[in-house]
């Protein structure tokens, strides 16, 4: 058997940067791990193994036991972030860590700090995998593809351990929110699954943000500025105005815990013409209904004062909580929380202030709460994994087949 760092700091050589700009299939190096995958899972004899030409790969460990027990999913996502290279990863290993600087690039004075970085110091006589400080790490999420994986290793090692049907999934692109456009939930097969995306060690979540993007179009008028007064109707300062309706305190670098936001992610514009893009984020969906109204009023309101159609508010949905959809079936998570447990991970059961694939499966019918990875500051050059919390996400893996094969 491969070690879970092996296969891991195999899977990191691979650039699977994924892109906005790719509106069919997906990026070259998202295929070429997809492909080395699949050749790893025709070696371990399981079944039903494809990939389709987006990059989605797909496989099937059957069950080796009689009794009749729920179909478990494991999926894991091919991509890394399109916000930091993901090219030429060169991993540095940190063994028996002291609790001082690591110095990931001394010619670019690069150091991955406890100072800046206090979650280090509970890693202190571990050991680490961090990156030269020139690209991110990727173990988001290919810690989680390299858990799976030798998850399958560990079973097609140890034949006697009986279990139910296992379903695999490796997809792409979920980095830009697309990586359950195009899954096949039946072809998957599975009843409920588990996304081993999470981050540091005991991670387990079932909830996420309720999300939309709004785009507010904010009509001016141009003409030269020597002859405006009286004339000039300059949108980017009408933009200003709108911004000013909503509450400062609801902001991302404002918000924690349960807390929803308004977040102003991008401002393009002249005179003519400016466009604010807002992303709307809420747990709760009576809210998150009142956030995307608020926006409207304002809208209205200011073209009352400033003419109609000069600011033109458009709110689309993205994606919702999955927990309404994973309650009704709740010992998916009773099962990880207790198999964390049973293996000494101490469960950090906790909202995802983000998105995941597992939120936009779930409402396509496959339950899907998500698992740490045991990663840290994910799309960063700071990215470190330790390699006893991936090593713990296997023993998690393995666990939660054994309770479902024993109840």
């Amino acid at each position: 058997m491969k070690t879970v760092t092996e296969r891991f700091l195999q899977y990191v050589k691979y650039d699977t940067q994924s892109s906005e700009e790719i509106i069919v299939n997906t990026t070259p190096g998202q295929i070429e791990l997809a492909k080395l995958l699949v050749e790893e899972l025709q070696a371990l004899e399981l079944e039903d193994i494809s990939r389709d030409e987006n990059g989605y790969v797909l496989a099937c460990l059957p069950a080796n036991m009689n009794k009749p027990v729920p179909s478990l999913g494991f999926m894991a996502h091919l991509d890394t972030s399109p916000d930091m290279s993901g090219k030429d990863v060169k991993p540095k290993l940190i063994e028996n860590y002291d609790g001082g600087e690591i110095v990931l690039n001394h010619d670019k004075n690069i150091v991955l700090s406890p100072r800046d970085f206090p979650e280090l110091l509970n890693y202190q006589g571990k050991t680490l995998i961090a990156t030269d400080g020139t690209t991110l790490l990727g173990a988001d999420d290919k810690a989680g593809i390299a858990e799976i994986m030798t998850a399958l290793d560990y079973l097609q090692s140890h034949r006697d351990i009986l279990h139910g049907k296992l379903c695999i999934a490796f997809t792409p692109n979920e980095e830009v929110g697309r990586g359950a456009d195009l899954f096949d939930i039946q072809k998957f097969g599975a009843d409920f699954a588990y996304t081993i995306d999470g981050g540091p060690i005991g991670e387990l979540e079932y909830e996420n943000f309720n999300a939309a993007e709004a785009k507010i179009k904010i009509q001016g008028r141009n003409v030269h500025p020597g002859y405006a007064k009286g004339k000039m109707i300059n949108s980017i300062l009408l933009s200003q105005v709108f911004i000013e309706q909503l509450p400062k305190a609801e902001t991302p670098a404002n918000t924690d815990g349960y807390e929803g936001f308004y977040h102003l992610k991008d401002i393009q514009g002249n005179e003519e013409e400016t466009l604010l893009t807002y992303i709307i984020r809420d747990f709760d969906r009576t809210s998150f209904e009142r956030r995307k109204d608020n926006l409207y009023r304002i809208a209205a309101n200011l073209n009352e004062k400033h003419g109609s159609g000069t600011f033109v508010a458009e709110v689309k949905d993205q994606y919702f909580n999955m927990k309404e959809k994973i309650e009704p079936v709740k010992h998916i998570v009773d099962s990880a929380e207790k198999a964390m447990k049973e293996v000494g991970v101490i469960p950090d059961v906790r909202p995802i202030r983000g998105g995941t694939d597992g939120a936009r499966l779930s409402f396509m019918g496959l339950p899907t709460p998500n698992i740490f990875a045991g990663g840290h500051n994910f799309h960063s050059k700071f990215e470190f994994v330790p390699t006893f919390a991936m090593e713990k996400a296997v023993d998690v893996i393995l666990k939660i087949i054994a309770i479902y094969a024993n109840s």
